[in-house]
């Protein structure tokens, strides 16, 4: 009986443990045995054939003859093993060691049956009694391994797998479990060594190649872990999980048809396996075939209903689709299947958060920590959800407490960075600090990594434009983005498209006849993308993302291309010094700021956009005051942007004008607590809530029609709405401040030609309102040519912008072209 193999040390991950494999005992082909053989010799054959039941009743009726024969009570113990009748086992071998005291093969199998019935202390005594008699025994100092292990004494437990492999080079049960153990304790290049010497000492050692494999894999040397999978199934093709890893290393390798034939093999060998089904579903996902990925990920909760991960799965793509409520039934169906799950409730969270509903996100997000206190996205998440409440130092303190318990989330000092951007009384100077952390941690590194270009110095060839962004899809970006890549001028410049999708719609499908080339990213590894636009030969890459969401900044980090740029997404410095320009204008970034960027600022002449207007938006009305006998003030921006400065400058606002109503409209109000909360703030300063209009309507343009004055924030400025509030015909008032973000309100006015309503102190920014509102006929003009001079003004001259885009473009690469390649 080879004992050593009775039990192993299970692997990690998906790999798979000895015993899963199935290694062969060699046959043993019983002579043929005379017509007088004893019950003894019968019992034997039968055992060796399988026929337990057979070899119990000769084994019983041998020890009728021979009541003190140890041998037999041995064997008889072996026959109960076979069959997990482990306290009978235990019974015959202990018989056994009465009869035949210290015999170490009684000794060995005694202590095998109570490690399976869980003694395992008692079990190493057995081992150490034989390793006493016997010091060279390596199959005792085997067994003593595997139960140290089992007691968690994973130290002696991998001196003493060692001491095997001292004893018995080349043993490749010993490399295999050793192996484990090192995997186990995350050390994974001797766990590699150990496997790959299994495989040397037994090359058909199939769950060495699983295990190796799924190393690989976590490692992303995917073709490697891939020829792992195949040497695996060349051995044990109907193996159900090695089938299914190769499935996932293949979507990896944005194999996909490879991917779903490994996920269809192993669901033909198990036809319940649900995580095959939700694999399945991603394919699905990734190829944008939708519906028949929610159709897998539903007959995935179907099979098995307490798989958080379906649930998870299935959540994440309907909430991208902006199927929020029925995300939200998906989520709390996986919870009334698994309440533990803290993916499940931070899921829900985010899912509460999108829609507004910030009292029951974060309920959610507190469950999730109660659950899982070390998760950095629930930290993560619920920073951000403070953050749009208002609560800054909360916030900040949440995100720097994600930071530090995983100080690789690079995401969480990202949207730490972007929550500082809207710190009304924090210096650029403390907030730039703040992005230069960022590149001492995240973006140094690499920077030995950085390699020569051989691209074409030629200074009038058409160039190569690489356009990096998760937003080439219905997102605020298009309103500004589509007006460039719709008028390039294609014989001077090749335009690629680096599209970090989740979901494709129609936009998409626009942005895509706008480019050359169109490369989807989503499945790509950093070095992998790198490695990509480097061989596009990319001569210009321009980020659209900046610190938002599913950026790529860290492709840029490693110098992607000889000229790089950031434009549009973020509206302010990466804080990257790998990229060279940040695309700006003389209002945006005085001169004098240049301080305040990582990159380079490239000033355009004002403004540095081209806006094309949402379809639908209607016609401008006639001035609300005139018939309302009150003026209407107001935004619609985010709740973010609202802070204890802006509510004490539009309170004042209010006490001067007894006739106005201050409008703040926002899908942040939808939450009941929000809104009771700003009404608490205004009334600090004694302003009564029947002079507030807060809320949500959308689309928004009634809304807008409905005011007469619009008001900026500060020290953040509102974004696309302040384009939006210009075009419905109503003039806004804003106070410029910090560079880039604090002057967009500055730098849309100088482009339209109205710098008169630019404000530069809190009371100029007061004066200014008071002041439009003081003078209802001139406001009714302004509002009845406002969107003609906008038509009519660098704003929404789409070709011109272009041309001043492609025109710095030919400059800096003219520039990167004269730097002497030592510098470079």
């Amino acid at each position: 009986m080879l004992n050593w193999l009775k039990k192993q040390f299970s692997s990690v991950g998906n790999g798979v443990t000895a015993m899963d494999a199935k290694p062969q005992v060699p046959d043993v082909t019983a002579a043929p045995v005379a017509t007088t053989a004893s019950p003894a010799d019968l019992a034997l054959q039968s055992y060796q054939e399988g026929k337990l039941e057979e070899a119990l009743a000769y084994y019983q009726q041998a020890l009728l003859d021979h009541p003190e024969d140890a041998n037999l009570y041995n064997r008889l113990g072996d026959v109960f093993y076979d069959q997990q009748n482990y306290l009978k086992a235990e019974a015959q071998y202990r018989r056994a060691l009465e009869l035949k005291p210290e015999a170490p093969e009684i000794l060995l199998n005694l202590g095998l049956t109570l490690d399976a019935l869980g003694q395992f202390h008692n079990a190493l005594a057995c081992y150490e009694r034989v390793i006493q008699q016997q010091p060279a025994n390596h199959l005792a100092c085997f067994n003593l391994a595997v139960t140290l292990t089992s007691l968690g004494r994973v130290d002696e437990a991998r001196l003493a797998y060692e001491k095997v492999l001292e004893l018995k080079p080349g043993f490749s049960h010993a490399h295999f479990n050793l192996a484990t153990l090192l995997q186990q304790l995350d050390l994974i290049e001797q766990a590699t060594e150990h496997y790959q010497l299994t495989i040397a000492a037994d090359p058909q050692y199939f769950a060495a190649y699983c295990n190796l494999g799924v190393i690989y894999q976590s490692k992303g040397m995917l073709a490697e872990a891939m020829e792992q999978y195949r040497q695996a199934l060349r051995i044990y093709p109907q193996h159900m999980q090695t089938q299914h890893n190769m499935g996932l290393v293949a979507i990896q390798l944005r194999q996909f048809e490879v991917a779903v034939s490994h996920f269809q093999q192993a669901l033909s060998l198990q036809p319940d396996f649900a995580e095959a089904m939700i694999s399945l579903g991603d394919v699905s996902k990734a190829q944008n075939r939708l519906d028949d990925a929610e159709a897998w990920y539903r007959r995935a909760m179907a099979a098995q209903p307490g798989l958080s991960g379906v649930y998870c799965n299935l959540g994440v793509m309907l909430h991208e689709r902006k199927q929020y409520l029925e995300a939200i039934a998906v989520y709390q169906q996986g919870i009334a299947n698994d309440a533990l799950s803290v993916m499940l409730y931070n899921n829900l969270g985010n899912t509460y958060s999108m829609l507004n509903r910030y009292t029951e996100a974060e309920e959610c997000y507190s469950k999730a920590l109660q659950l899982g206190s070390d998760v950095t996205e629930t930290y993560t998440n619920m920073a951000g959800l403070l953050a749009g409440q208002g609560k800054m130092e909360e916030a900040e303190n949440t995100y720097r407490q994600a930071v530090k318990l995983d100080p690789a989330y690079a995401q969480a000092y990202s949207n730490l960075l972007f929550m500082l951007n809207y710190e009304p009384d924090r210096s650029a100077e403390a907030i730039f600090e703040a992005y230069q952390e960022y590149e001492k941690r995240y973006a140094k590194r690499y920077q030995n990594e950085i390699l020569h270009f051989d691209n074409d110095k030629s200074r009038h060839r058409r160039l190569k434009i690489g356009y990096v962004s998760p937003d080439f899809c219905r997102h605020p970006v298009q309103y500004f983005l589509e007006p460039l890549l719709s008028h390039h001028d294609k014989s001077l410049f090749d335009i690629y498209a680096y599209a970090q999708l989740s979901v494709a719609d129609a936009v998409t499908a626009r942005y895509q006849t706008y480019a050359d080339h169109w490369i989807e990213t989503g499945g790509m590894t950093d070095v992998e993308l790198v490695q990509r636009i480097r061989e596009d030969g990319i001569d210009i890459l321009v980020d659209l993302a900046g610190h938002t969401a599913n950026n790529r900044l860290s492709v840029f980090a490693r110098k992607a291309a000889p000229v790089q740029m950031s434009w549009l997404g973020y509206g302010y410095t990466t804080g990257l010094t790998a990229i060279d320009y940040f695309l700006t204008d003389e209002t945006s970034a005085p001169a004098g700021s240049e301080h305040l960027f990582a990159e380079k600022p490239w000033r355009l002449q004002t403004p540095c956009y081209a806006y094309r207007p949402a379809p639908g938006m209607g016609e401008v009305s006639t001035l609300p005051a005139l018939s309302n006998g009150h003026i209407r003030i107001g935004t619609l921006t985010r709740s973010i942007r609202v802070n204890h400065k802006t509510i004490r400058v539009w309170a004042e606002i209010l006490k001067r004008l007894a006739n106005a109503v201050l409008v703040v409209d926002s899908a942040n109000y939808q939450d009941a607590n929000l809104r009771l909360a700003l009404i608490d703030k205004f009334a600090a300063h004694g302003i009564q809530a029947s002079r507030l209009d807060i809320g949500f309507h959308s689309p928004p343009w009634d809304t807008l029609r409905a005011l007469d004055i619009g008001l900026d924030c500060f020290p953040h400025n509102s974004g696309t709405t302040l384009f939006e509030t210009l075009y419905m015909g109503v003039p806004y008032v804003t106070l410029a401040g910090r560079p880039s973000l604090g002057r967009l309100g500055s730098c849309i006015l100088e482009g339209l030609g109205r710098p008169e309503w630019i404000a530069h102190t809190e009371e100029e920014y007061i004066d200014k309102v008071v002041a439009l509102a003081g003078n209802l006929e001139q406001l009714a003009s302004i509002r009845a040519g406002l969107r003609g001079e906008m038509q009519g003004s660098a704003l929404m001259d789409e070709p011109g912008f272009t041309r001043k885009v492609e025109v710095a473009y030919r400059a800096m690469w003219g520039q990167w072209c004269e730097t002497p390649a030592s510098s470079l």
